[in-house]
C-alpha cells in the first residue's frame, strides 16, 4: 500500500509530530511505501490565488475552480500545487495530521485543500461522492485536541465529534470520493501525563494495524439520486 501522510503542525517535538513519526514507523515496518507532506516544514503557501496559474483562461476575472481545471489540462500549475497532486494520485491511503483548531484543522491545512484537491481532478459536476475523482483511495484523519472524552457525543457540551468534523469528512475527502475510515482522536493531549501520551500512540498503533477492518463512514451515494440530486423514491 502507498501511504501519504500530510502533517500539520508547526513543532517538530509536538505530540502531533509523534503521532506522524508513529504512522511512518509502523507503516513502513508492515511494508507499506510512505511519503510525508510535513506542511510547515515545506513552509507550503496555504492561500489560493492568481498566483496559482500559469495562464489564465479568463485574465479578466478570477474563477478559482475554472482556473484549477484550465490550468490542470494546459499543465501550468504552480509547481508546489503540482506536486501534492501527484502525491495523491500516487497514494492508496491519505492520512491527515493535524491538531483541532476551533472546531476545525489548522489554516495550513485548510490553505492544502483549498489548493491541491482541485476542481476537474478531485471532484466536478456529477462527479462527487462515490463518484468522485478519488474513488478507490481510503482517507484517515487523525487528530489531537484538548478536550476530554466526554466532552463530545449526543448530550456533551461540544456534540457528535463526526458532526464537529463534518466539513472536513464528508465536505472535502468523502465529497471527492475517498472512502473515509473512522478517525483517530488523541484526547486533552496537552494536559495528561507522559504515561497518557505513550497509551495513546500504543492506541494509534493498533488502529494503523487495523486498517483493513475497519468500516469505513457512510454518505450518500450518487445512485441514491435523480440527475438533479434529488433524492429517488424507493
Amino acid at each position: 500500500m502507498k501511504v501519504l501522510i500530510v502533517h500539520a503542525h508547526h513543532e517538530p517535538r509536538s505530540f502531533n509530530s509523534a503521532l506522524k513519526d508513529c504512522a511512518v514507523e509502523q507503516l513502513s515496518a508492515a511494508g507499506h511505501e510512505v511519503q510525508v507532506s510535513d506542511l510547515h516544514a515545506m513552509e507550503w503557501n496555504p492561500v489560493a490565488s492568481a498566483a496559482d496559474f500559469g495562464c489564465r483562461a479568463n485574465p479578466d476575472y478570477l474563477v478559482y475552480a475554472l482556473e484549477q481545471r484550465h490550468n490542470y489540462e494546459a499543465g501550468t500549475l504552480a509547481p508546489d500545487i503540482a506536486a501534492e497532486i501527484a502525491k495523491v494520485q500516487w497514494c492508496d491511503l491519505l492520512i491527515l495530521n493535524f491538531p483541532l483548531y476551533w472546531f476545525s484543522m489548522p489554516a495550513v491545512l485548510k490553505g492544502w485543500i483549498d489548493r491541491v484537491m482541485i476542481s476537474g481532478v478531485f471532484y466536478g459536476g456529477k462527479r462527487i461522492y462515490d463518484r468522485g475523482g478519488m474513488r478507490g483511495k481510503r482517507a484517515l484523519v487523525t487528530l489531537t485536541l484538548g478536550g476530554r472524552e466526554h466532552m463530545f457525543g449526543p448530550e456533551a457540551i461540544h456534540g457528535e465529534i463526526h458532526t464537529l468534523l463534518r466539513p472536513l469528512l464528508q465536505g472535502s475527502l468523502a465529497y471527492c470520493g475517498f472512502e473515509v475510515l473512522p478517525p483517530f482522536i488523541g484526547y486533552h493531549v496537552p494536559y495528561v501525563s507522559a504515561e497518557a501520551r505513550g497509551q495513546i500512540l500504543a492506541d494509534y498503533g493498533q488502529h494503523l494495524q487495523g486498517l483493513d477492518d475497519l468500516q469505513p463512514l457512510v454518505f450518500p451515494s450518487m445512485n441514491d439520486f435523480d440527475d438533479k440530486l434529488m433524492p429517488l423514491q424507493r
